[in-house]
């Protein structure tokens, strides 16, 4: 059988499992013999069970069965298909392709965003993480022809928002010139001019744990100083539907709602790009708390207005 084709049965088995949330090998069996890919022949046992062991191999997704429950099967680390980890990327990026794959004939009815291409860098990135070593680059920043040569320890990789970042780590030891140095930097991949693995090992943090580090932002800014602090925001319109379906947040939970809007309250650092986001909405999204927030984004809509009226 074609690695292709059985990674598109692989995604159909964890699909059908995760749906059904328990469902019973027989169950899983008629499911099958109705979809396009068993093309009449039944899924055998020894199949499954291959599927099975491949799924946890390849994705870390673990089928389980209860035999107290009629010997249902579910997904046992259900969490990692429900929040942005790697096993729910690949696998939605997977089922996404399968899906367009299989309709080729509708591709000029079919529109995609394009992405940044960062193969090589990627992959370089992810070596150095294997391996435990520095990353040279020659970095780039916004406003500036003048690129910045940097050494650091390469700790996580993060996509957002069609973006490839990688969370660098520097530390330097004190000298008789400069006091002792540690701290994080965040570093678009399409500023990386040039990238090269060094010999220079480190060895992580142990109590470094990526998700966590980024549990209380809105997207990449971490180290302005901002605190985290409960946000209440009011979504006016269809904004309302949209925010329950897509969550600004990992924290966002409804709070109240009435005839024509809800509101929802987040926990999380209010930078400038989450300030952004709220822009964006315009008249859509209100900040009812904390003041100060509704105060910055409400002067943000006045100068904005202003330079629509060329009084800026």
């Amino acid at each position: 059988m074609k690695t292709a084709f059985k990674f598109r049965e692989y995604i159909w088995l964890v699909e059908t499992i995760y749906r059904a949330r328990r469902i019973t090998f027989a169950e899983i069996q008629e499911k099958w013999l109705d979809s396009d890919l068993s093309e009449g022949v039944e899924l055998s046992r020894s199949t499954f069970n291959r599927h099975k062991d491949a799924i946890q191999d390849m994705f870390n997704i673990f089928i389980d069965c209860d035999r107290q429950d009629g010997y249902k099967y579910y997904i046992g680390n259900v969490e990692m298909l429900q929040k942005d980890s790697v096993q729910n990327w690949m696998l939605s990026t997977l089922s996404v392709n399968n899906v367009i794959s299989e309709s080729l004939a509708l591709q000029d009815r079919i529109l995609l965003q394009s992405a940044p291409v960062e193969g090589d860098h990627l992959k370089m990135v992810i070596e150095a993480m294997k391996r435990s070593v520095r990353i040279a680059v020659d970095y780039r920043k916004y406003g500036t022809d003048h690129p910045n040569h940097l050494n650091f320890e390469p700790y996580c990789l993060k996509l957002f928002k069609q973006r490839w970042y990688i969370l660098g780590h520097f530390h330097r030891y004190a000298t008789e010139e400069k006091p002792e140095s540690d701290y994080f930097g965040m570093f678009s991949f399409d500023r990386i001019l040039n990238m090269e693995l060094t010999d220079i090992k480190f060895k992580i943090d142990p109590d470094f744990d990526a998700e966590e580090y980024f549990d209380e932002c809105y997207g990449v800014l971490v180290g302005d100083d901002t605190r985290p602090e409960r946000i209440v925001i009011r979504a006016y319109g269809y904004e309302r539907f949209y925010l329950r379906d897509l969550p600004i947040h990992s924290s966002q939970r409804e709070i109240g709602q009435g005839e024509d809007f809800a509101d929802f309250e987040l926990f999380l650092r209010p930078t400038i790009d989450f300030s952004g986001h709220l822009m964006s909405r315009g008249n859509l999204i209100k900040v009812l708390t904390p003041q100060w927030l509704a105060d910055e984004i409400r002067d943000m809509h006045r100068e904005a207005a202003m330079m629509y009226e060329g009084e800026l």
